[in-house]
């Protein structure tokens, strides 16, 4: 036997998954009243709502943040002595700086998106953010997700919002879409096929 949301093998008999420890479907899960609660395929299924995942995404910003501070910091302070020793300022900072902007700014999108698609396509299913408020995402049967899956759900997400001009009307789209709709999914998890749920 194996479990349903994480697809991990469970021996018979057993209410919870030894390995992420949700209820297996159709076992007794508790007694209340002498009546007992089971878990069913008809059984509402956690849906992570707005809230929940932007304060998820929240908690992500600043464990990202902070090393991207950092380097930041690092490439300007590598340029102030060629910038001290150029007298045209606005050609020292074309010449100097720029390069640096874009560098970084090509970190930060490789790092997002590895952190991203390897933290949700793992045993965790999760970022640091949402798995600190007990969320994770799953495919549309409620199983793990595969790197390439995670990928999709970044780039047609997080990966388009740097686009000009459109980037931020699809993010603001996006956002919408996380909380009004059936299932509670954003665009990106639309085109990918992808849930974002609470555990029990």
């Amino acid at each position: 036997m194996y479990c349903q949301q994480c697809g991990a093998n469970v021996a018979d008999g057993v209410a919870f998954c030894t390995s992420c420890g949700r209820p297996l479907i159709g076992y007794s899960v508790g007694q209340s009243g002498g009546a007992s609660s089971v878990v069913t395929a008809n059984a509402p299924v956690p849906y992570a709502g707005f809230w929940l995942r932007l304060v998820a995404a929240l908690l992500d910003g600043v464990i990202l943040g902070i090393p991207f501070v950092v380097i930041y910091l690092a490439l300007i302070a590598s340029a102030l002595p060629q910038l001290l020793r150029n007298a045209n300022a606005a050609q020292a900072v074309v010449a100097t700086l720029l390069p640096r902007i874009i560098f970084f700014f090509m970190i930060v999108i490789v790092a997002e998106w590895l952190y991203w698609a390897l933290l949700e396509s793992s045993s965790w299913q999760a970022t640091v953010g949402k798995k600190a408020l007990g969320l994770y995402v799953a495919d549309l049967d409620g199983t793990p997700i595969t790197l390439g899956k995670a990928s999709a759900r970044f780039w047609t997400g997080r990966g388009l919002t740097v686009v000009p001009g459109l980037g931020g009307l699809y993010f603001l789209v996006d956002c919408i879409c996380a909380g009004v709709t059936e299932k509670k999914q954003a665009v990106h998890d639309m085109i990918a096929g992808c849930l974002v749920l609470r555990k029990s």
